[in-house]
């Protein structure tokens, strides 16, 4: 199996690669369209602002690339919210996959914003999260966040209710960060990997 991570300006990229060492996966990180398209399963991973993360993937023509994808695709924390239609995060234009817009976190008297941390997420209804525990923990750090919508298929609640995951056809996305939510983060990717 080969699995491609899309290289791109986002930090955390390391975090995914040793996730993906722990359980033993190969893997390739690259911005190569002929080998993205020739890999079997494509993370998405990142951390980072979502205006200058989509010039990026403008200029490389990955903002193309990754909505045509046609094999198993998990975007996750910026990667989910540049797969939805738009973030209010420097009014920006993203992919487009998840028709929805990602919002910021409204002002709540004595709730910090971002949401940093563990939390848990409820009603699943994702192959992703298939024999994890009810209300599992998963660790957080954000300040905009897709509201609950057609694609919701996890939940979390800060201020309001949010979509924790999503999932379309072959796109999944996760808002947390798989890649250091510990045992539930490495089974939702030994999901992933197995889809």
């Amino acid at each position: 199996m080969k699995t491609v991570i899309i290289k791109y300006n986002a930090g955390n990229v390391q975090s995914v690669m040793y996730a993906l060492d722990r359980i033993g996966v190969d893997y390739l990180y690259t911005d190569d369209e002929a080998e993205i398209r020739s890999a079997d399963k494509v993370i998405f991973p990142g951390v980072g602002e979502a205006s200058t993360t989509m010039t990026y993937l403008r200029e490389k023509g990955l903002d193309k690339i990754i909505p045509s994808l046609k094999q198993p695709v998990l975007g996750t924390c910026v990667g989910m919210q540049l797969m939805c239609r738009f973030s209010e995060e420097n009014n920006t234009t993203c992919m487009g996959i998840f028709d929805v817009d990602v919002k910021r976190f409204p002002a709540t008297p004595g709730i910090k914003v971002p949401h940093m941390g563990w939390n848990n997420i409820t009603n699943y209804q994702s192959k992703l999260t298939q024999d994890l525990i009810d209300n599992a923990y998963v660790y957080f750090v954000h300040s905009y966040a897709a509201p609950v919508c057609e694609y919701t298929v996890a939940t979390c609640d800060y201020i309001n209710p949010f979509s924790a995951m999503l999932h379309k056809d072959n796109f999944y996305a996760a808002q947390f960060h798989c890649e250091i939510s510990g045992d539930v983060g490495q089974k939702i990717l030994e999901n992933f990997l197995k889809l």
